[in-house]
Parts: C-alpha cells; structure tokens; sequence
C-alpha cells in the first residue's frame, strides 16, 4: 500500500491546472522511480496471471497510453502494482500538439476532456527514455510494455501507413507488445483509417513489416489495434472481419498475431450535457464512456469469437468498474482518467475485483 494516501495529494492536484498538475505528476514520478521516495505511491502486484496474445501477463490491469506520451515513468508506474503498462502514442518527429488549454476536468461526472494532439517529443527520444527503464533490464520476467505508436498531424492522411512503419521499425525491439492508434479523436482524419479499406491497407503493410522485424529479431510480437467508442454496429463488423482476416489463420484459429483495445475517448457528450467545460472539442474520457466501451467489447468478443486478445479500456473508477470489462468479453483492461481520479489504490482494487471471478 502506498505510504502516501492520494486523498491528501488530490486536492492540491486538482488545484491546478490540469495539464500542469499532470506534467508535475510525471516530472515527480520520473525523479522518485529510481530511490526509495518511490514508496510514496508504490503498491504491490496482484499475482493474477493469465496469458493473452502468446505472452504471460502478471495480472490483468494495465496502464492506458496517453499519461506518459514520453516513456519518461515506466519504472515510476510500473511500482504502482500495473500487470502491464503502455506508453505513448509517439510520432515519428517531435510535436508540441494542440494550442493550449487542451485539458479539462470535469469533476461531478469523474471525467477528463483533452485535445492534446499527439504532443510528444519523437520517436528516438521515446526509445532512448525505454532503454533506461530498470524494469527492462530485469533478468526475471515481470510487468510487460506496450509501446503506442502513432502519425504526425502533419503527414498527410494517406501517407499515414508511412509515420506507422517508421514507429514500428524504432519500437519493435524494445516492446512486449505495439498499439497501433488510428482512434485518436484529436488528430485530424485519424479515424478514417478505421474504415474498411484504409484499414486492411494499414494491417496490411504493418504485418508484412512485421515479418521482416521478426525474422531479424527472432520474435513476433504481438499488435494491438486501438479503436474508437463511436463506432456503430456496421462499422465495429467491419474492423472485427479485417481483424480475423489478419489474426486467424485457414482454419479460423487465432493466432496471437493481433489484438485490439476497445476503445480510445469519445466524442459524445450525451452524458455531461450542461456541465461546466462539456462543450469544449476533444476526447472525453472517465466515467461516462464505461458503458460505451463495454459495448463495444461485447460486439468484439461476439463477432471475433472466444479466444481473440481484447483489452477493455474506459471508465474504470472503480474494482467492480473493472470487473464489468471481463463480464463484458475483454481479457484484461486499462485504466487512465480513474487513476487521476483514484489515485494508485484503483490498480489494486481492480486487479483483486478482476481476480476474484475466476
């Protein structure tokens, strides 16, 4: 348990800024990670293993892409009790993102609005940043990483499949898994790739590049498409029948060459009408996409079959929050804006809520 409680730090947090109070929170993980003042937020895993696309997961709860963009606090996270944590999304170059205020809290509904934008600092400070990971360098096998990749709001939509290639070919050897993002709500056309034939064109190159890395590096890991809330049915049939073209073979099994994680923020605002910030553009995030997200996890799992990797992420505030993501089909999930919300102590409740419907 950590020795801090979160609800002493919270309201200074949330006395700021919001992306101040989250650049003061990663500039404060990235200095304690590697000495004992880590104690302050650190808790201990839950041992809940359980094997999903080929690799051995410690437990079932996972750290969201999105916090660390940088892969600054891997370590810092990783002490909080995480089976698996994922940073990013990286672009290739250096990218400041959208104009500020890009943040917002909008608290009687437990959620977050940003409109970031892929802020990063490129492609081989993010690498260089995973190199210095402790966690990595561990002989004994522990938490996993996902690493998130994504493309420059510059580049042109359709040279998209380029920004993914170059991402894919820097994170390869330094992940446990890579995300593929095509549903961030804040880079311009992002979403259009998850259409039918953008898609299969972007799983297409990625798997052929895939092949060649796994050859030279003797592995072939395992990548995770991360897909939007607001998808209709339609639309979440197509992405499930390209997905089972790449990820099953002749015979219909799985592969665990693919996955997906359902889903990214939503550009609904259906459940915070009224409420202070609520118009402002960019992806909601917290407690009003649970239900969302569990939605689509169902249409997944009843469309991809029993055995496919599904990650459930969004809206996760609490264990039984955690738990309705299994019921709902997904074999493990993510958790972000409840963390903000929570502080440390949800990895636990969530992992232990998790563990206990076996």
């Amino acid at each position: 348990m950590p020795l801090v409680s979160y609800g002493l730090t919270r309201p200074f947090l949330f006395s700021l800024d919001p992306e101040a109070a989250h650049d003061l929170t990663m500039a404060t993980l990235a200095a304690t990670q590697g000495n004992p003042l880590k104690l302050a937020y650190a808790g201990a895993r839950v041992s809940d293993p359980i094997e999903i696309a080929g690799l051995q997961f410690p437990n079932r709860v996972g750290m969201a892409a999105g916090l660390d963009k940088n892969a600054r606090c891997i370590d810092g996270l990783g002490a909080m009790g995480f089976g698996f944590v994922e940073v990013g999304t990286v672009t290739p170059v250096g990218q400041s993102g959208n104009p500020k205020p890009r943040m917002f809290r909008l608290q009687e509904a437990n959620a977050l609005i940003n409109r970031l934008g892929f802020n990063n600092q490129g492609l081989n400070a993010f690498i260089a940043n995973v190199k210095r990971s402790k966690l990595r360098k561990q002989k004994t096998p522990g938490m996993l990483l996902g690493l998130n990749i994504g493309k420059n709001a510059v580049t042109p939509i359709e040279r998209a499949i380029d920004d993914y290639l170059t991402c894919l070919d820097g994170v390869y050897a330094h992940a446990d898994y890579v995300t593929v993002n095509i549903s961030s709500p804040n880079t311009k056309n992002l979403r259009s790739l998850q259409s039918d034939e953008a898609l299969d064109g972007l799983l297409g190159a990625i798997a052929q590049r895939r092949a060649v890395l796994a050859s030279q590096y003797g592995q072939r890991k395992p990548v995770f498409l991360k897909i939007a809330p607001d998808l209709d049915e339609d639309q979440i049939a197509v992405i499930a029948a390209t997905l089972k073209r790449y990820g099953t073979d002749a015979k219909g099994a799985v592969n665990n060459a693919w996955g997906v994680i359902a889903t990214n923020t939503t550009l609904s605002r259906d459940a915070v009408k009224g409420m202070k910030h609520a118009e402002e553009t960019g992806g909601l995030s917290g407690a009003p996409v649970l239900e969302m997200s569990n939605h689509v996890i169902r249409q997944l799992r009843a469309a991809l079959g029993p055995r496919f990797p599904i990650i459930g992420v969004g809206g996760i505030m609490s264990g039984e929050d955690a738990a309705s993501k299994i019921h709902a089909g997904a074999d493990a999930v993510q958790i972000y804006t409840g963390l903000i919300y929570r502080g440390p102590v949800l990895v636990k409740d969530a992992a232990l809520a998790i563990k206990a419907l076996r």
